[in-house]
């Protein structure tokens, strides 16, 4: 396994600081993670990126790639209303580039707050952070992108389309692969079916779909053996027929949707942008819209608007992402190598098993990638 260097003590301790601030509670992490859970979140993509360890007949578990989710499920058992942590640990990815580390060092903060408290100013504190804790690295060539999962949503709702489309649309929002095969539809006539198998199990609820594949594996006499589980396979069966199923868009629709996920621009100009493509069905996209004017209007004060970009096609690896996303880069390490990601995941508490609804915003900063002496 490829390790990472280590950061010098003093560049570490000035990038952990702002992300320390506040309050926040230093956590830790088990260092072995549940592999379903990370592959329901990430994709069965993401397998070739994990270790990924089992003991004979057991689960498969994976050497932890992340710290947020793991954090999150720590303040969902913890019952708090609210809480703020920050950590400091190894992560661990596999890579087929040879000059990737695959055993490195995250820092990062997660904030944890009730449903109704307001979005705009955590979001602008979070990546006003991460900016800060990045630039503490001494780096002098960072910008700041941003993206925003709910206005993927908000933009999909203005064109007013069937209601199954729109749904599979903002499911796919932040995995780019899947978003353009979705496009790639055009004109498609519905009822594929997404075969066999998933045609049979298309209607049925989740619970019923899993008990009809626990019944043919069992007249099949399969016994199986780590990996996934009858629920979570058929959950994923389910949701193949029903995009099978679903209406594709038309011409019109998809160039509309391929000419908002194309935009990288300054954010003043990238909003007037949105506008003009919407459709007539545009309240909620000029709401989200307003969002963002606070969240500038904050930011102001710790980033250059020079340094700012937004482009709405900005995704990460983990798809629990459901409003702003934004990556700190280096010009010097490149885009496919952020320095910091974070940004807005309110549903991945409940997806975890928590109660309500409670709202969550994150960050993670590679501290050798923001060592200017560090990756380049």
């Amino acid at each position: 396994m490829r390790v990472e260097p280590t950061t010098p003590v003093d560049v570490l301790a000035a990038i952990l600081k702002p992300l320390e601030s506040g309050g926040a509670q230093r956590a830790d992490a088990p260092l072995l993670q549940p592999l379903n859970l990370l592959l329901d979140l990430a994709g069965e993509a993401m397998r070739s990126r994990l270790f990924v360890v089992q003991s004979e007949g057991g689960t498969e578990r994976c050497l932890r790639p992340d710290f947020t989710v793991p954090i999150a499920r720590r303040h969902n058992e913890g019952g708090a209303a609210s809480g703020r942590y920050s950590y400091n640990g190894t992560a661990f990815r596999a890579s087929a580039a040879e000059d990737r580390p695959e055993e490195f060092v995250q820092v990062g903060l997660e904030m944890f707050a009730p449903a109704n408290g307001a979005i705009e100013a955590a979001d602008a504190e979070v990546t006003g952070l991460a900016w800060r804790a990045a630039a503490a690295g001494g780096r002098d060539d960072l910008s700041l992108w941003l993206g925003d999962v709910a206005l993927f949503g908000a933009f999909v709702d203005s064109l007013a389309l069937p209601e199954t489309l729109a749904a599979r649309l903002k499911r796919v929002a932040g995995r780019p692969r899947l978003l353009w095969a979705e496009l790639s539809r055009v004109g498609e006539a519905a009822g594929g079916g997404g075969g066999t198998l998933a045609g049979l199990l298309a209607g049925l609820s989740e619970t019923q779909a899993a008990t009809l594949l626990e019944e043919v594996w069992a007249l099949a006499g399969v016994e199986p053996v780590g990996g996934r589980g009858p629920a979570e396979i058929a959950a994923r069966l389910v949701r193949k027929a029903e995009a099978a199923q679903a209406p594709a868009l038309t011409g019109a629709q998809a160039t509309a949707v391929q000419a908002f996920m194309a935009i990288d621009d300054a954010p003043a100009a990238a909003f007037v942008r949105m506008r003009a493509l919407a459709g007539g069905e545009a309240a909620a996209l000029t709401a989200a819209l307003a969002g963002w004017d606070v969240r500038l209007a904050a930011l102001a004060g710790v980033v250059p608007a020079e340094r700012m970009r937004f482009t709405p096609a900005l995704g990460h690896a983990f798809d629990y992402y459901d409003g702003i996303t934004f990556e700190v880069r280096s010009a010097a390490v490149g885009p496919e190598r952020a320095v910091a990601v974070g940004g807005r995941y309110d549903g991945l508490l409940a997806r975890l098993g928590g109660g309500g609804s409670a709202r969550a915003v994150g960050c993670m900063v590679r501290p050798w990638r923001a060592y200017a002496g560090g990756e380049a």
